[in-house]
């Protein structure tokens, strides 16, 4: 087995957490510039249906992910994390810049699929990254996953953190949407930059020797196919809301959406970092029910939120809630199942992305569904001039759309106890160690 001693781990570590926050940047700047593309391409289109237009658009990048991933995963030992993970900085560049350009490159309803193509290509940067680095962390932290994977996606809501203040900081000075997109592009191509000359390890299941059949015939552990199924839900309560959050809440709580979004960011960076000794009390399981609880609870609270003061509990309740999910669910996976490699941590990443990628539109078609339904029909709607009454409109929509997420997490608050009590009933959780 090759020894992660042999490799610069500080380094690689550094450029992972960098990659990672690019994604977080970039997720934060889409949501944040999301009422601009709405605005100014997709109202003039069709302003009844634009929120699910700008939904799907923001629901694309998820589905790039979900691709790159599925694909990628099986391929990385083939195709090397040296190639992937710099080519994951140019996706992130010309995805952005290609939003950026949209008005350029076409006219009129055109600009809609041009839209669709830069979020594509965004979305399989992310998905890049998301196939190297998970990997590559448990090559490199093999007796430290829960801990280590925590930490490194503690740089997700860290992007997320810095492309909200520089949303909030660049409308401040009267900077453009394509401005705060664009900027994605400087540490996309730090990225770049930063792997050269970078040596890479081969990925855990490789290192010791587990051949490519054994890899999948992980597949069909029914355990692994459970944690898959229940990957969706954790995924959805989480990137779902946050992606929406701007575009929904800002005239619901009285303060830009979008602050609430930096604010719990900040808490699950914070957070995420203490996620090992919390999985050594609780048992990565444990925390997954509590985050599920605390989700659920948390985006009833955002339905009915009215106030800054109201809109920060309940963003606290929720980011309480939200914060170990994702790593969570990957190094549970990884550490029940080690033998599965990149293929069994890349498939749960594809199954977070896509239920995003169905879960935003469906967000959006509630919001046009229940923005129609309060102002007493479609042509009541389209007759609506800015003011209280379209506020208040828009006010109702948002909090249907939160309520409706809700009960994704509630759902899980079963089956995760159900796998906890069995967990217990035979001597506690106890992490595989992987033999070729």
């Amino acid at each position: 087995m090759t020894s992660p001693a042999l490799y610069n781990k500080p380094r690689l570590f550094f450029v992972s957490c960098l990659a990672l926050a690019t994604a977080g940047i970039s997720f934060s700047l889409r949501g944040n510039t999301a009422g601009d593309l709405q605005r100014v391409f997709f109202d003039p289109i069709d302003k009844v249906h634009s929120a699910e237009m700008i939904a799907n658009v923001l629901g694309l990048p998820f589905l790039g992910f979900a691709l790159t991933i599925a694909i990628g995963s099986p391929l990385l030992d083939y195709i090397g994390m040296r190639l992937l993970l710099p080519l994951s900085g140019l996706c992130f560049s010309v995805g952005m810049l290609t939003i950026v350009f949209a008005n350029s490159l076409a006219s009129g309803a055109e600009v809609y699929n041009v839209i669709w193509a830069g979020a594509l290509i965004t979305g399989v940067g992310w998905g890049l990254v998301e196939t190297v680095i998970n990997p590559l962390i448990t090559a490199l932290y093999p007796g430290e996953k829960t801990g280590k994977l925590n930490v490194l996606h503690a740089w997700w809501p860290g992007g997320v953190v810095i492309g909200g203040l520089l949303g909030v900081a660049m409308s401040g000075l009267n900077l453009g949407w394509q401005a705060k997109l664009a900027i994605v592009a400087l540490p996309a191509l730090a990225v770049v930059f930063l792997c050269m000359g970078l040596k890479f390890p081969p990925t855990e299941r490789a290192a010791a020797g587990v051949s490519t059949r054994q890899m999948f015939r992980e597949l069909m552990n029914p355990l692994f196919f459970v944690l898959f199924l229940s990957m969706f839900l954790t995924a959805a309560s989480e990137l779902a809301p946050g992606q929406w959050v701007d575009l929904a809440l800002t005239r619901t709580v009285g303060m830009q959406g979008i602050l609430l979004l930096v604010y719990v960011s900040a808490l699950m960076f914070v957070m995420r970092h203490f996620a090992g000794p919390l999985a050594h009390t609780l048992s990565p399981i444990g925390i997954l029910w509590f985050s599920c609880l605390f989700a659920s609870l948390g985006l009833v609270a955002l339905s009915f939120a009215g106030s800054p003061l109201t809109g920060l509990l309940a963003a606290t309740l929720w980011g309480v809630g939200v914060c170990y999910m994702w790593p969570t669910m990957l190094a549970a996976a990884s550490e029940r199942f080690p033998r599965g490699g990149a293929l069994l941590m890349g498939l749960m990443g594809t199954a977070g992305t896509l239920s995003i990628r169905y879960v935003l539109p469906l967000m959006g078609a509630s919001y046009d569904r229940a923005k129609i339904e309060a102002a007493g029909g479609e042509a009541a709607f389209q007759a609506l001039q800015p003011g209280p009454e379209l506020d208040r409109v828009l006010a109702i929509a948002a909090q249907t759309s939160f309520r409706e997420v809700a009960v994704l997490p509630a759902l899980l608050l079963v089956v995760f106890g159900a796998i906890w009590i069995y967990d217990k009933s035979k001597g506690g959780y106890r992490p595989q160690k992987i033999h070729g």
